[in-house]
């Protein structure tokens, strides 16, 4: 009956109420890409306020992530004993309070704690948004779902970033703040209305009212309801939501490889996002081009997660995602050697944008569909958790590089060979999917 139920979704008609779904995923996703490029911008406003150095706003960059880093790997696997939506709602009102707040603070002390907790229900969020996008998704569609899911992060990132430019110059920094806590907050109700509780939740730990609220949702998509909610495994084959469940039943060796492309991508990801802005000023160009080559990097991710989503319903995943960290590593030794020239930064910057946006779309479809059910949040929010942690160590040590003289050709040099090890882990990534039981990874072709 649960194979039954799962092979439903799997191989039939996507139905308006899943694609629902899908979209809000999406929108939930701009919040990330808000909340790393609202840093980027006000960079420069912040840092003159306090008088701040290279070290001190690299601080700045990274608290953010950190905790996004502690919510991926703390707050995100309660989602599989608590539910998805509930853990999401939960996410969203301390992104809203991390958000408002950081209007108020007074010190690049108070602001780096303020990051940490809205990066804390960011990175609480994206594991369960993830998780819900794959298992709505029918096969056909998955990996071409979580590829556009990506793409809520570039479109976030450009139309906050357009917004953030405006509110910046007629009302200072902290009114983008202000802006991205109402932002967030005006989520909370849309989330209560359309976000469904994912259906392998509700069939796998069964909470309260499981089987009136699986037929509530088959309802919605237009599918036979339950009399009865289906049978669970036996307890032997049951996993549990651990971080040591990871690496049970032929897992290790995939957790590993999955934990090493994230960390490896994020490190080169969040160097670009965070700090090409600033690095294009100190390399000649005006505080607007700069912003400009921010903004492009976004726009060139709009397209390139697009295109990935496209592409990869087509191609190989492992292929498509190595190729597109190959070229993503070339293009950011290009800008290097671009810097201080317009015309071409700005080309490069757009192509950066697309390839690297493909590469991490590329790794989210990988991450839900190497794991079963019970572990599947567990899994996404680890394999996130430990990517943001080189998310935290790139701009740091960026910041610590420019205090020692480094120029901006230099780090985009030493930052594009992270990804060419990337490249080589989902490669390897690719063939060890391929090992594992028929089905589990049915959509990393």
């Amino acid at each position: 009956m649960t194979h039954d139920l799962r092979k439903t979704f799997d191989e039939g008609p996507m139905s308006r109420f899943q694609w629902s779904a899908i979209t809000i995923c999406i929108t939930l996703i701009m919040l990330d890409g808000f909340d790393v490029l609202v840093m980027a911008f006000t960079a420069a406003s912040v840092s003159a306020e306090w008088k701040l150095s290279g070290a001190q706003l690299g601080v700045l960059f990274s608290a953010g992530l950190f905790g996004m880093a502690a919510g991926s790997l703390f707050l995100a696997p309660l989602a599989d004993r608590f539910g998805r939506q509930a853990i999401i709602l939960l996410c969203l009102v301390v992104i809203a309070l991390g958000m408002g707040l950081s209007a108020l603070s007074q010190s690049s002390t108070q602001l780096a704690a303020l990051r940490a907790l809205t990066g804390l229900g960011i990175g609480g969020m994206l594991a369960s948004v993830g998780v819900i996008t794959s298992e709505y998704a029918s096969n056909k569609w998955r990996s071409t779902a979580v590829a556009l899911q990506a793409t809520g992060y570039p479109i976030g990132a450009t139309i906050g970033g357009s917004i953030a430019a405006v509110l910046l110059e007629h009302y200072g920094w902290r009114s983008v703040f202000v802006f991205g806590g109402l932002a967030t907050a005006l989520m909370i109700p849309l989330v209560l209305w359309r976000l469904p509780e994912s259906v392998d939740f509700l069939v796998s730990r069964r909470p309260a009212g499981a089987l009136r609220k699986l037929n509530a949702l088959l309802r919605q998509m237009k599918r036979p309801e339950l009399a009865e909610l289906p049978p669970l495994p036996p307890a032997g084959e049951r996993s549990a939501s651990t971080v040591a469940s990871l690496f049970n039943a032929g897992l290790a060796r995939s957790t590993l490889l999955l934990w090493a492309a994230f960390f490896l991508l994020m490190f080169g990801f969040y160097f670009a996002l965070s700090w090409t802005p600033k690095l294009l000023v100190s390399a000649g160009l005006s505080a607007r081009e700069g912003i400009t080559g921010g903004v492009l990097l976004n726009i060139g991710g709009i397209v390139g997660g697009s295109l990935f989503g496209l592409l990869v319903a087509r191609l190989d995943l492992g292929r498509l995602t190595a190729a597109s960290l190959v070229i993503t590593a070339l293009a950011m030794a290009a800008f290097g050697a671009a810097t201080g020239h317009l015309g071409a930064s700005f080309a490069i910057a757009f192509l950066i944008g697309g390839f690297i946006f493909g590469s991490m779309a590329g790794l989210y479809a990988f991450a839900p569909v190497i794991y079963p059910a019970a572990v599947r949040t567990t899994g996404m929010g680890w394999a996130i958790g430990i990517g943001r942690i080189g998310a935290i160590l790139a701009p740091l040590i960026a910041g610590m590089l420019l205090d020692r003289g480094w120029q901006p050709p230099h780090l985009y040099y030493a930052y594009a060979l992270p990804l060419v090890a990337a490249m080589a882990a989902v490669l390897a990534l690719r063939r060890s999917a391929k090992a594992q039981p028929a089905g589990r990874v049915a959509s990393a072709h």
